[in-house]
């Protein structure tokens, strides 16, 4: 099975990190955020990767490239300049980046990725964001119902603390700390049937169009997961999740 990766977006509310780089190479720790993502899906057997880039894909492309050398030992014959791997410490992992365009929509990215995931099961998600979400139980759901389509979704933490106020403006409750009390939210994660790509007509929003009519079709299910998902849209959410990553504790670190 093949994962996309939605890597292609500017991300413009981290511009501190992404004016340089893309969204997807921010680090936390000294790793950048896709490398968690793909550690992820690798610790449950998938490792066969698509990554739709855009926005300074470049950065991304050379990571990937480096990440073949950098991570195992090397044998090069400076004469020839021939360069030979020999260790099996790196992840086994097949890696193709494609450059979907620097404005292209996440349905347009996805759209352009049909020829590389085939006519079978898919999972995808965005470049952006952490789980524990256990991705054998989510096939599992996504082949129990037979549809075209299953999203996982999330109750984010609230961004402040939670006050109950009665009619008499006397505060009956307050939590200083997060509380999940937003609604339900598309936390990505998706897994997908080939016929999605009917549901993308041109450069569109996956987020709009494809997933509105897949809904009214019935083609859409939803996966509820209750436990750790944390995106990465500003810097008060990467110092969050980096100080989960320092502390030895990161909850998405299932592998």
């Amino acid at each position: 099975m093949k994962v996309v990766i939605l890597a292609g977006g500017r991300g413009s509310r981290l511009s501190e990190e992404t004016d340089w780089k893309p969204k997807p190479m921010v680090t936390i720790g000294d790793k950048p955020i896709l490398w968690h993502i793909m550690m992820h899906y690798y610790h449950y057997g998938i490792n066969e990767f698509v990554i739709a880039v855009g926005y300074k894909g470049e950065v991304i492309k050379r990571y990937i490239i480096d990440f073949a050398t950098l991570h195992q030992s090397i044998t090069v014959n400076i004469r020839s300049g021939e360069l030979a791997t020999n260790s099996t410490e790196a992840p086994d992992w097949t890696v193709h980046v494609v450059d979907t365009g620097l404005k292209t929509r996440t349905g347009g990215r996805l759209k352009k990725l049909e020829s590389y995931v085939g006519g079978e099961t898919f999972m995808m998600t965005w470049g952006d964001g952490v789980s524990d979400v256990n991705l054998s139980r989510l096939l599992e759901f996504h082949r129990s119902h037979g549809r075209l389509a299953t999203m996982t979704i999330v109750r984010p933490p609230a961004r402040y603390g939670h006050i109950t106020v009665s009619h008499q403006n006397e505060i009956m409750s307050f939590s200083e700390k997060p509380q999940l009390s937003e609604g339900w939210i598309n936390g990505a994660f998706f897994v997908l049937e080939p016929g999605v790509f009917e549901y993308i007509d041109g450069d569109v929003m996956w987020e709009h169009a494809p997933l509105e009519n897949l809904a009214s079709d019935g083609q859409l299910m939803a996966y509820r997961h209750t436990a750790f998902w944390q995106c990465m849209d500003t810097i008060r959410e990467k110092r969050i999740l980096e100080e989960l990553w320092e502390s030895g504790n990161a909850p998405w670190r299932v592998w």
